[in-house]
């Protein structure tokens, strides 16, 4: 039986297998000409697909072959993540790749439908991580209580971690777009669960300030830490990596002998005390790195009230003690904050020694990021503007400083509704 005629425009379709075949000629992105074919059970499929691949082709270079999104993940990692973001980004991405995004999607190609996408993303949400990673069964035999003993914990992903596996995959397929390896970006368009953003936690002025006499009459080492993060609202990375030449110790010092005192709490008022902060202290896997601050924004030299300025004079004495003491075992590092013997402040066992406080002080717990939005509070409080609360805190939005670190106080609030009662009254 002769072969149905070919319609108008249709000259590159032909019959094949058990369905029809196309092809077009592209500029590949590497600049050399050559064929793409697109397949299909019937005509129609073909016909819709090669004149879809007729405008793409015009448009610009076309990829010939569509990688799968395992090997893109693996390079996307290596050659664009790593060498140009910061370490805490890559191991964000790796994680989401390596246990997410992979084993679910690996074996498809980047052009992969938006329905395939979805329908993952959903899975992922509704599976049990326990389960699925393995963990209970890592455990040694005595100490299994859910999944590997047929007890499943149900233990679900939040929606803030299925919002960074959705921006970790978004970013990837980004990048083949800009490559021209990938046509479309369907990560832009997948749906989570509405997230109701969770009611952050801050001290008022008495809190606050139940917490640093506790600390200063314990004597406790960290007590200028403490003061640096309510007063200034400074990160914990930020205060762990602070320098010893952060202050001009040696302009303070001829101050101070000039009334003949190694440390004059007066001179603080005549003496303008800054503190530079263009370092941090970060554990980023197996490494604690000493490493530039978040953002650009965030380099900034803060001048130090007499209650910082004080207890940070305080604080680089005692070092100078602890080396003393320590002898041959000091480790000799230039940072502000140390251990007894000069090593670095782990970033959670600084957590464990905030807590620790909160208990002794008798204040509600709230973590260290929580301090820092207590600063912001505490300075909508007192009516400081919001710019200047903005340049103090160092964010790189206004809107960061206005939604997310300032809350109204009870109060205020309280207050501006009696005001209200009164004119309306």
């Amino acid at each position: 039986m002769p072969a149905r005629a070919r319609a108008n425009g249709e000259g590159s379709i032909y019959p094949h297998r058990n369905g029809f075949a196309a092809y077009v000629w592209v500029t590949k992105p590497d600049g050399k000409r050559t064929r793409k074919y697109v397949y299909g059970k019937t005509r129609e499929d073909v016909h819709e697909k090669w004149v879809k691949l007729h405008a793409e082709a015009a448009k610009g270079p076309v990829a010939t072959k569509t990688p799968t999104i395992a090997s893109y993940a693996a390079y996307w990692l290596e050659e664009i993540v790593k060498p140009n973001l910061s370490p805490g980004t890559y191991v964000a991405y790796e994680v989401a790749c390596r246990l997410y995004i992979v084993p679910g999607l690996g074996k498809k190609k980047l052009n992969l439908p938006a329905r395939d996408a979805q329908t993952w993303i959903n899975e992922v949400a509704r599976t049990c991580q326990c389960c699925a990673q393995g963990r209970d069964e890592r455990r040694p035999k005595g100490k299994r209580r859910c999944c590997a003993v047929r007890r499943c914990c149900k233990s679900t992903l939040s929606p803030s971690t299925l919002g960074h596996i959705r921006r970790t995959l978004r970013s990837m397929l980004g990048q083949a777009m800009v490559e021209e390896t990938a046509s479309r970006n369907v990560a832009k368009h997948l749906r989570l669960p509405v997230q109701r953003a969770a009611r952050r936690k801050s001290w008022d002025t008495d809190d606050a300030r139940k917490f640093l006499e506790s600390a200063r009459a314990d004597g406790d080492p960290l007590y200028a830490a403490y003061v640096l993060v309510l007063v200034l609202g400074l990160r914990k990375g930020e205060m762990l990596g602070l320098t010893d030449d952060a202050i001009d110790w040696a302009g303070w010092d001829r101050r101070c002998k000039e009334h003949r005192e190694t440390f004059c709490v007066d001179c603080v008022a005549e003496y303008d005390v800054t503190l530079q902060i263009d370092r941090q202290l970060q554990r980023i896997g197996t490494e604690l790195l000493h490493r530039e601050t978040k953002t650009p924004t965030s380099d900034a030299g803060l001048p130090l009230p007499p209650i910082c300025a004080v207890a940070v004079r305080q604080r680089h004495l005692d070092t100078e003690r602890d080396s003393a003491e320590a002898g041959p075992l000091w480790h000799g590092l230039s940072l502000l904050f140390t251990t007894r013997f000069g090593t670095p402040i782990e970033p959670r066992n600084f957590n464990r020694y905030w807590d620790r406080r909160c208990l002794a002080a008798g204040v509600p717990r709230i973590t260290v990021r929580d301090a820092r939005r207590t600063c912001g509070s505490l300075l909508a409080d007192l009516d400081v503007h919001p710019r200047v609360a903005m340049q103090i805190l160092r964010h790189a939005k206004f809107s960061i400083t206005m939604e997310i670190y300032t809350q109204v106080s009870s109060k205020k609030t309280r207050d501006a509704l009696k005001r209200l009662g009164a004119s309306l009254g």
